[in-house]
């Protein structure tokens, strides 16, 4: 009779702890898809805004034709982008992302000595929708490193580092800007 007792409890406890392996993977594998699932929302808006580049750039040549350097920048910066998308190399996507934004900036800034370009509903728009969409990538950059910062914290914990090393759950890397875009820039620079 102890060897029964024995047998039944030895099985509650394996029986315990598999449902409690299953669990433990369900819910890295619900933290991993939710980490793609918020890339592929920086990657949408990563096309959306790639598309739209190229027809503020034209619409700026119209008006600007002694200020290719600034135009050469943001497409420069637009290709780096692109690129680094496409191989998934967050680091250099980051400091891409750093280079169109001030080469943006620069832009959004020579445009104010082009009146007529500043009248321009073309360009109004574009430089509207394009905004936008910055807005919307920081947005969804925070969701992205929030999901991140969950999966690396899940797969670094008690028990979960078990389950996570058996299936090859993966640290994910933070979608991180380069530091120039984070210092301020001096607008006198841009002006003159």
């Amino acid at each position: 009779m102890d060897l029964v007792l024995f047998l039944y409890i030895l099985l509650a406890i394996i029986a315990t702890l598999l449902v409690i392996g299953v669990m433990i993977y369900n819910s890295l594998v619900d933290v991993k898809h939710t980490v793609s699932q918020a890339w592929s929302n920086i990657d949408v808006l990563l096309k959306q805004r790639h598309d739209e580049l190229p027809k503020l750039v034209e619409t700026c040549k119209r008006y600007m034709q002694f200020e290719q350097e600034t135009l050469s920048r943001v497409m420069e910066a637009r290709t780096s982008i692109a690129s680094a998308r496409e191989a998934g190399n967050l680091p250099a996507l980051g400091a891409a992302e750093g280079m169109l934004r001030m080469g943006l900036g620069n832009l959004y800034a020579v445009a104010e000595a082009y009146p007529e370009l500043r009248a321009s509903e073309k360009f109004q728009h574009l430089q509207t929708r394009i905004t936008s969409l910055e807005n919307s990538i920081a947005d969804r950059r925070e969701y992205y490193n929030e999901a991140v910062k969950n999966n690396n914290i899940r797969i670094e914990q008690f028990p979960e580092i078990i389950i996570a090393h058996w299936f090859g759950f993966k640290e994910r890397l933070l979608l991180e800007f380069a530091e120039i875009d984070k210092q301020d820039h001096d607008l006198n620079k841009l002006f003159n």
